[in-house]
C-alpha cells in the first residue's frame, strides 16, 4: 500500500508542473491592485545627422618658390621665405562652400584667418580665390575674371612705389563688384561699370560701414573705399596704403 500510494504521488507531481514546462522558469511578475503593470524600457530616440555645411577650415604653411612663377622676383620688397600660402575655406556666389588659396605675409596670416572665418560663418560671398600666378601675375587679367587675391610683387596703381601687395600685407576682394574707380568716377573695367557708386545693393559689394570693413578693421587693416580721390573698393592693407 505505502510503495503504490509513492507511486500514485509521483505521478500527480509530475502532472501538476505542466507536461514541457522547467519547473525552474519564474512566472511572469505581477503588480499589486490598483498598480500599473511594470513598462518595459523605451528606446532612446536617434541623434539627427547635421546636413548642414561643412564647417571653416585654414592651414598656413610655407609657400615654394614654384608656387610664384610670376607674382615673385629677386628684388621685391619681401623675401618669398617670408610669405605664407594660407589655405581656406570660403562661400561661393553658387552659395556652396569652395577651397580658395592666399599668399600672404607670414606676420598677418592670424589677421586673414580671423577675417575669412567670420565672412564665411556670414556666408558672405566670394566669385574666386586664387593666386595671382593663375593669371602669370597680371593684375588686370585677374581683377576682370573677379578673383580675390592678395601677393603681387607690382607697384602701386599710378606710382613707382611699392603696392602694400608686393609686402604680401594687402588683399582684393571680389575686383568686379568692388573696383578701382579713379576721382573723376571711371573704372578701367567694363564688367564692372555698374559698381562705381557707393552705397549699392549686390552679391559680393562691400559698402562702407559694412560688416566687411568692421571685421578688417578689427585687426588692423584700413579699406580703399574710404581714399580721398580715387576709391579702391576691393582693396584691404594692414595699416592703410
Amino acid at each position: 500500500m505505502r510503495r503504490a500510494a509513492a507511486l500514485a504521488l509521483v505521478v500527480l507531481g509530475t502532472v501538476s508542473c505542466g507536461a514541457g514546462q522547467p519547473a525552474s522558469v519564474p512566472a511572469p511578475a505581477t503588480s499589486a491592485p490598483g498598480q500599473e503593470a511594470p513598462q518595459s524600457p523605451t528606446p532612446a530616440p536617434a541623434t539627427p545627422t547635421s546636413t548642414g555645411p561643412p564647417e571653416f577650415t585654414s592651414k598656413v604653411s610655407r609657400v615654394s618658390r614654384d608656387r610664384l612663377p610670376y607674382s615673385w622676383r629677386p628684388g621685391c620688397p619681401v623675401h618669398y621665405r617670408d610669405l605664407r600660402l594660407v589655405t581656406l575655406t570660403y562661400w561661393g556666389f553658387d552659395d556652396k562652400p569652395h577651397t580658395g588659396e592666399l599668399v600672404v605675409r607670414d606676420t598677418v596670416t592670424d589677421d586673414i584667418e580671423t577675417v575669412f572665418e567670420k565672412l564665411y560663418d556670414w556666408r558672405w560671398p566670394i566669385e574666386q580665390m586664387k593666386l595671382v600666378d593663375a593669371f602669370e601675375a597680371d593684375d588686370f587679367d585677374s581683377i576682370d575674371a573677379n578673383n580675390t587675391s592678395a601677393f603681387n610683387c607690382r607697384r602701386a596703381t599710378g606710382s613707382s612705389n611699392w603696392s602694400n601687395h608686393a609686402y604680401g600685407e594687402a588683399i582684393d576682394i571680389n575686383p568686379q563688384q568692388n573696383p578701382y574707380v579713379t576721382a573723376s568716377g571711371g573704372t578701367a573695367h567694363q564688367n564692372a561699370k555698374k559698381f562705381t557708386e557707393r552705397p549699392i545693393k549686390g552679391k559680393g559689394v562691400i559698402n562702407p560701414g559694412d560688416k566687411v570693413v568692421k571685421a578688417f578693421a578689427a585687426v588692423g587693416w584700413e579699406w580703399g573705399g574710404y581714399w580721398s580721390g580715387a576709391k579702391d573698393y576691393q582693396h584691404f592693407s594692414k595699416g592703410g596704403g
